[in-house]
């Protein structure tokens, strides 16, 4: 983003943002100088006294950001990159950034303050270019849970998740479904919405935009986008929730217009949370490998920092059948 605000190449601006360079201008004039410093000023990038010690002296500390470590999906994957981590004789630092671009921010710069070898971001948002400026900087990271660009990322698969229970639905029956779609930033609310349209479309079924509802991914969330759903009449005769705690929410809202599940309206959630057996009414969801998607994180940023080539890994999904689905 810097690069292309100022029309140098993405070399040009870390080396002018790498304070081990005394002499930036023998990268460029004192007036691109100039200009490199003042955008990455307004897009809130500033220099990093330590970034230097990214690629000279390792620190053997591996910064990680996440959303909320209490969400149970962000902590299931952060405990396979500290798992992976003790395993390969280093160390990682956890912090949250509650979903808040600024915080985010702030807490990535922390963390370069502490001098971190590399980073792992959960918390990455499809509306921001705050990841697209930090790798101009050369800054050594990779992307899990959530996907963003070009950015190296290890995540479920999740337009197949949402394909594999748009199959189901489609097997017992269902036609008319309703999505709690979580947050309209984060790529896996997209991408598990988009994956279950798409197949639904191929079957020659159309989900109206009044049937998506994005909200959060937690149960007050979930709950409010299916009284919302619910509102109008006729109601559906499923409801796919993106995130198994919006699910659950979404189940209080349908017990309380009196609708059984899955008689009246089936339900399904995401990413096969232990909750998800054992609620009153099993859960039909997707399991993903949270775990693995810890551990594969980083092992990729290991990899990132010893120089090797590095890609983006999808890890498959698993449609888990319950009783919300087929009673």
């Amino acid at each position: 983003m810097i690069a292309e605000d100022v029309g140098v190449s993405v070399t040009t601006v870390s080396r002018v943002l790498n304070p081990a360079e005394e002499h930036p201008e023998r990268w460029a004039s004192p007036e691109k100088v100039a200009a490199i410093l003042d955008s990455a000023e307004r897009n809130g990038y500033r220099r990093n006294p330590h970034a230097a010690s990214l690629r000279t002296a390792r620190s053997n500390v591996i910064g990680v950001l996440v959303p909320r470590l209490q969400d149970f999906v962000l902590a299931t994957i952060y405990e396979g990159i500290d798992e992976a981590a003790t395993e390969a004789g280093i160390s990682t630092y956890v912090t949250n950034s509650l979903d808040n671009p600024e915080l985010q921010r702030q807490r990535t710069q922390q963390m370069l303050d502490r001098r971190v070898d590399g980073l792992i971001f959960g918390d990455a948002h499809s509306d921001d270019t705050f990841l697209d400026g930090l790798a101009e900087t050369g800054v050594p990271f990779v992307l899990t849970s959530r996907r963003l660009g070009e950015h190296v990322s290890i995540t479920c698969d999740d337009p197949a998740g949402g394909r594999l229970i748009a199959d189901h639905l489609l097997e017992t029956g269902r036609r008319d479904v309703a999505i709690v779609a979580g947050l309209p930033f984060a790529s896996t609310a997209q991408e598990r919405t988009q994956g279950l349209v798409d197949r639904f479309a191929e079957a020659g079924i159309e989900i109206p935009a009044h049937r998506i509802v994005y909200n959060g991914f937690d149960a007050a969330a979930g709950r409010a986008a299916a009284d919302q759903l619910l509102a109008r009449k006729p109601y559906p005769d499923a409801i796919f929730a993106t995130n198994d705690f919006a699910a659950i929410g979404a189940m209080g809202s349908l017990r309380d217009k009196g609708l059984q599940i899955p008689e009246d309206v089936a339900l399904v959630g995401y990413n096969d949370t232990p909750l998800a057996a054992s609620i009153s009414i099993p859960l039909t969801t997707i399991r993903s490998p949270m775990h693995e998607m810890g551990r594969r994180a980083l092992g990729t940023l290991l990899r990132k920092l010893a120089g090797q080539d590095v890609e983006s890994q999808r890890l498959q999904p698993e449609l888990i059948v319950r009783a919300s689905t087929v009673g």
